[in-house]
């Protein structure tokens, strides 16, 4: 009998050891959001409908004034903050606040300057302190070359500052440099020092998106059609193997966008010239617009949605009557015409095209994140406006 058991006890426990690893690696990918302020009772609502796929919330509220000190874009005391506060500590998921900074040459002057970086320091710390937050992130862009090694030193100083709370840090997206340039350059000043980050921040959230024209072989390889895209998959992993090359994976969050934008394209003989921007846009509003203007949703060959038309104001919506092209890709049927007539015309033509990044563009990233072994993922932004079929993939 006792036997009998002790064998059981250890299949048990040899079962264990083995199902152990495969347990963790499920659990390993986590899973953030920013709540914009100017979104903020949509955003903090879809976030508490949503608090169980969360790990970590960043409340994108904090701003800095010219001499470093912060500004609070919005009332903790309002009734959606407080209930979202309360709902995330009930099911442990962290508040981490984002300090955003735009200003290259006021960080510049600010974090050079070691009186001024260490009062910039305690200003974020005592913030911290004040709201009993897990910790802070960091998102200071448009960093101009020579800030470098000060934004090193300031992030150096602000985790030793913080001690055991968290230090998160988001980094622009480094496009490769042999796709970045046709002819690439001598000398390459970037603004942030990706190994100091890796050895100062807990972990960093890569903004993988807002590409556009960046990745010139890209542009390139997708030229038969218009080409504008918020994050395209090819994209996506060149940069994300960049920056492996001096960042641990697991400290890596993949940032993956919840917007589109509309461009006005230029279509001139033979090819898509010009793009320029008219709106950033997010879903509900995108699906109004494919509807109204009976334009069917594709796929871009980089995993977005995409949709084109001509709108009510453009004296070209009579090409509306002609048959797009045989072969066009769906989504592509107004850019299509537009090229067919400013070809065989010689002339130019305006058309309207929207990309966007929506739950299957997203599903596509965090396939990526899982398949690199990543931390997880940050979306940005959830403001209730957001495909809600992303929350389906958590």
């Amino acid at each position: 009998m006792n036997t009998v058991f002790f064998k059981k006890i250890g299949i048990f426990v040899t079962a264990l050891f083995f199902l152990w690893p495969l347990a963790q690696a499920e659990a390993k990918m986590e899973v953030a959001g920013w709540i914009p302020w100017w979104s903020e009772e949509a955003g903090a609502r879809s976030t508490m409908d949503n608090i169980d796929k969360l790990d970590t919330i960043y409340p994108f509220v904090f701003e800095v004034n010219l001499d470093g000190t912060l500004k609070n874009r919005v009332n903790f005391k309002d009734s959606h903050w407080d209930k979202l506060f309360r709902k995330a500590k009930s099911e442990r998921v962290d508040i981490i606040p984002t300090v955003a900074w735009f200003d290259g040459d006021a960080i510049h002057a600010v974090l050079s300057n070691e009186t001024t970086r260490k009062r910039h320091v305690t200003e974020i710390v005592k913030m911290v302190k004040k709201y009993r937050f897990a910790g802070v992130n960091i998102d200071y862009e448009s960093k101009l070359g020579e800030t470098i090694d000060y934004y090193s030193n300031f992030l150096e100083e602000l985790k030793k500052e913080l001690g055991k709370k968290d230090l998160t840090c988001t980094i622009e997206a480094r496009t490769p440099p042999d796709s970045r340039w046709r002819t690439v350059p001598d000398e390459i000043k970037y603004a942030n020092d990706y190994k100091a980050m890796n050895k100062h921040c807990d972990w960093v959230e890569i903004m993988a998106y807002d590409q556009q024209r960046a990745d010139l072989k890209l542009n390139d390889k997708r030229k038969g059609v218009p080409y504008m895209p918020v994050a395209d998959n090819e994209w996506v992993t060149k940069v994300l193997e960049l920056a492996l090359e001096d960042i641990d994976e697991d400290k890596i969050m993949l940032g993956v966008a919840t917007y589109g934008r509309a461009w006005d394209v230029t279509v001139a003989p033979d090819w898509y010239r010009d793009y320029e921007k008219v709106a950033t846009l997010n879903s509900p509003r995108i699906l109004e617009l494919s509807k109204k203007y009976n334009s069917k949703i594709g796929r871009s060959e980089g995993g977005e949605a995409v949709i084109s038309y001509f709108p009510d104001d453009s004296p070209w919506k009579v090409l509306n009557q002609l048959s797009a092209p045989k072969g066009t890709p769906k989504g592509y049927e107004a850019t299509a015409k537009a090229l067919l007539v400013a070809t065989h015309a010689k002339m130019e033509i305006p058309v309207r095209f929207v990309t966007w990044s929506d739950s299957e563009a997203i599903e596509d990233k965090v396939n990526l994140a899982e398949k690199y072994d990543l931390r997880g993922v940050a979306i940005f932004k959830i403001d209730g406006e957001e495909d809600q079929g992303l929350w389906k993939l958590f």
